[in-house]
């Protein structure tokens, strides 16, 4: 069939998959433990995976969205400015912004929080350790990922070491101020089987953070490389031992290469479920923030109202963009709302509202925290940071990303994040709120 042509037909990708079945769904596995996923991708299931690398973690091609298109526009009249002048006496410049705000119930030295890390083979190496301790110096909320546990064990906050849950804590507690920050654990399905949320509350070592108030559980019901399925990550032959009895593994590739795609499920969510679980956590965690994980699904607004009414003290929201994890490229290409639809609908929040989604330098920033959001995450970015430099290059990026959202802030007249606001936004399209009925869904 070689002479078998359609020019406008993906035949490469057809022939990857006559070639190498099951697995040309997916990014190719020579990629896996050295790429970041999760941005939207050309030519699904072609096996394209990643384009671009830094020093070994490469990112994935991007795509512009609403939230690019969209422009910040300074106003002419400054009233704010004039308030500031008069308070230090002096013209004010970008340096006067004050950054510091609550993050989920955190005091944060920036508007910005490390999103969730999760056992994915990139993120569980030294790279999760290292973007942890980082974030702390920083003085800024990290979200430790699901699945940790089950995979790489829950350890002793004493010993700090290898890739556990609790070498992250002790890494991120040695290093943050004392005042700023703090830890949220995220739980999934597993991750409940496990029963992290009380081996971590209950933990002697952690008691430090809660009482510095600096504590918190992320009930994770979705994501937003891959929404509507659970966690995956490839491992090997012993792995596949191991991890038998706790998740399911599917033989997607070739054998001889002693791996398969070990799978979390994705969780059973309704309104009532979404409801009693945030106060179930509030009741049995009395100590702990609470935040929500959501994917980028088209009942997203609805889901928030729920969760901020049940008490939440945050609402995090990965746009489609969002995720670093390893995803069928179906889902990478198309499925999930872009960030901007997802800050559309929820409008105003309710609550706190904290979104990520290829968030990686000043200017989409802030255009995120103009449509109101309360803080932006930092995941592919931050771990491309960190594997440049896993001493300083999350701080370095953190820092320049700093001063563009002080100067941007600047421009438009203000001087606090929570000034912000959607008149300072400008899109082609509108940034018109769509009507919603009690519970939030879109009408």
């Amino acid at each position: 069939m070689s002479g078998l042509r359609a020019e406008t037909f993906p035949e490469a990708a057809v022939r990857d998959r006559a070639r190498t079945g099951t697995a040309a769904a997916f990014p190719p596995l020579a990629d896996y433990g050295h790429a970041l996923f999760g941005a939207a991708v050309s030519g699904a299931g072609s096996g394209s995976g990643s384009a671009g690398s830094a020093s070994g973690v490469s990112a994935s091609g991007m795509v512009s969205d609403e939230l690019d298109a969209a422009r910040l526009v300074p106003p002419v009249f400054v009233p704010e400015r004039l308030e500031k002048l008069i308070d230090l006496a002096r013209e004010p410049l970008h340096g006067d912004v004050d950054l510091t705000t609550s993050v989920g119930g955190f005091a944060s030295a920036l508007p910005v929080y490390l999103s969730a890390f999760g056992s994915t083979q990139v993120a569980s190496a030294d790279l999760g350790v290292a973007a942890s301790a980082q974030a702390g110096a920083l003085g800024v909320p990290v979200v430790v990922g699901e699945n940790v546990v089950p995979v790489n064990g829950y350890g002793r906050l004493a010993d700090g070491g290898g890739r556990s849950l609790l070498a992250r804590i002790r890494a991120y507690a040695d290093a943050v101020p004392d005042g700023l920050g703090g830890v949220v654990v995220q739980q999934s399905t597993e991750d409940a089987d496990a029963e992290v949320w009380n081996l971590v509350y209950s933990d002697p070592s952690a008691r430090p953070l809660l009482e510095s108030g600096r504590l918190g559980f992320e009930l994770k019901v979705g994501q937003g490389a891959k929404p509507g399925l659970g966690g995956m990550t490839v491992v090997d032959a012993a792995d596949t031992r191991r991890l038998s009895e706790q998740f399911a593994l599917e033989p997607v590739f070739d054998p001889a290469t002693g791996r398969v795609l070990r799978c979390a499920s994705p969780g059973t969510f309704t309104e009532e479920i979404l409801r009693q679980q945030v106060r179930l956590m509030r009741n049995n965690f009395p100590r702990a923030r609470v935040w929500v994980k959501l994917p980028p699904g088209r009942d997203v607004a609805a889901a928030a109202a729920i969760a901020w009414a049940a008490g939440a003290d945050a609402v995090t929201v990965d746009g489609a963009e969002g995720g670093s994890g390893w995803a069928p490229a179906a889902f990478l290409a198309g499925v999930g709302l872009p960030l901007a639809e997802c800050l559309r609908r929820i409008g105003p929040p309710d609550g706190c509202l904290l979104v990520s989604g290829r968030v990686w330098e000043g200017l989409r920033a802030v255009k995120c925290l103009a449509a109101g959001a309360g803080a932006v995450g930092l995941g592919r970015a931050a771990l491309i940071a960190v594997d440049e430099d896993p001493r300083a290059g999350l701080v370095r990026l953190v820092e320049c990303l700093a001063l563009e959202l002080r100067m941007l802030i600047s421009a438009l007249g203000k001087y606090r994040v929570s000034a912000l606001s959607p008149d300072d936004l400008w899109s082609p399209t509108g940034w018109a709120v769509p009507a919603r009925d009690r519970l939030g869904a879109v009408r």
